[in-house]
């Protein structure tokens, strides 16, 4: 046993969010692509096999009201709350995240000052979001200011009304300055929106501690609610009452039953509420998030970040020289809970993938020349690190 594995062994035994990965449904293969698709928790068929055959099948319509179906949404969005802290009443479940991006940046886009006519966006963020916020800007009268985020502060201006910002670059790892940006943002007058997608459940947030006015994220990453999981608005309690949605369903009516021609908004953050919820994947995602009872973000992150420093490092000893170079920053306060290695030889790189899945290492790629490895600190280890560097290190030398 090499030293790097006779230390990862040392570190798994320390490891007190160890006995979480008895929670999942995993075998011999070291999973790391949770940050595109979490791991199934063991408990959430039988809860749906409850919710089809009893809810659905016996109580079938009566399960809107005797099941807890109608206020799905905001319960499951007071569950996502702690997560990336926030206060109850102040996020809401449903729709995708495309879709929550388009509510925000319009909503963000009518509460900000009416002279204020531009939306920055984050020139590297995940394509949609950028395509969202142009159909938003078409929409308002706005014009998209796409910039870097390291370039944000100097951009901002009178004219700025919003600005969408990723939190975790989703191809590079690179977390952002979330209360640094969010403050400089206020200061210019303008309001922040985040996407919160690749740190929802890997690190904190603090939505609520650092005045972030709305944000969005999806829920089949690192929450592990499953493949096209609802996402999640979060509306900042102080924006509510002036929420303007340009989506304006009837499930977020003061009175929906009342089926009435004129629209009046619920209060809360109901108002983020469009059409009827997708009941099916929004109650497995509420039994998913049973696996974060009593887990603190803290320890999570500090796990996070040990597992990627570990990674970092058995990457450094085992892989020929040039082979690979990290694009995922080093330090801590820049990094999110993946790692982003370029190949040397871009063409190679899905050979690379292949090979390695084929191995039992997943992981996933970004064109040209990335390979993305995400580590989920509820089920992934340090031996899995260690496996899955010395696996890449053979498949390189081939």
């Amino acid at each position: 046993m090499s030293d790097l594995e006779e230390r990862a062994e040392a570190l798994d035994s320390d490891d007190g969010l160890a006995a979480l990965r008895e929670l999942f449904t995993l075998d011999d293969t070291v999973y790391l692509d949770g940050n595109s698709l979490g791991a199934l928790p063991r408990h959430v068929p039988a809860r749906m096999q409850d919710v089809i055959t009893r809810e659905w099948g016996s109580l079938r319509i009566r399960s809107w009201d005797e099941s807890g179906w109608w206020t799905a949404p905001e319960r499951i969005g007071d569950r996502i709350a702690p997560l990336v802290g926030a206060a109850a009443g102040q996020i809401v479940v449903g729709d995708s995240t495309s879709v929550n991006v388009f509510k925000a940046v319009v909503a963000a886009s009518r509460l900000a000052d009416e002279r204020r006519d531009e939306i920055l966006v984050d020139a590297t963020t995940f394509p949609t979001d950028g395509y969202i916020a142009g159909s938003a800007a078409r929409m308002t009268g706005h014009r998209v200011v796409p910039v870097d985020p390291a370039e944000v502060r100097g951009a901002l201006g009178p004219r700025t009304a919003v600005v969408l910002l990723n939190h975790v670059d989703f191809r590079t790892g690179r977390l952002h300055d979330l209360p640094g940006l969010t403050a400089a943002v206020h200061e210019a007058g303008a309001l922040a929106v985040w996407d919160l997608c690749h740190s929802a459940g890997v690190l904190p947030v603090g939505l609520d501690a650092h005045g972030v006015d709305l944000a969005v994220g999806c829920t089949y990453k690192y929450l592990n609610g499953g493949p096209g999981s609802p996402a999640y608005l979060y509306v900042a309690e102080r924006h509510q009452t002036a929420f303007d949605s340009p989506l304006p369903g009837w499930t977020s009516h003061a009175d929906p039953f009342a089926m009435s021609p004129g629209y009046a908004p619920a209060e809360g953050s109901v108002r983020g509420r469009v059409g009827t919820p997708d009941i099916l994947s929004m109650l497995a995602l509420e039994a998913a998030l049973d696996v974060w009872d009593g887990v603190s973000v803290d320890a999570v992150r500090a796990k996070s970040l040990a597992l990627t420093d570990f990674f970092l490092e058995c990457v450094a000893a085992y892989v020929p020289e040039g082979r690979v170079v990290p694009v995922t920053p080093a330090a801590h306060e820049e990094r999110g809970s993946q790692v982003s290695l370029r190949c040397e030889n871009a063409d190679e790189t899905e050979a690379v993938m292949r090979a390695l899945t084929e191995r039992g290492v997943v992981g996933d790629l970004r064109r040209p020349d990335i390979l993305r490895f995400g580590f989920t600190p509820l089920y992934v280890g340090f031996a899995d690190a260690e496996r899955a560097a010395r696996i890449l290190a053979e498949v390189l030398a081939v």
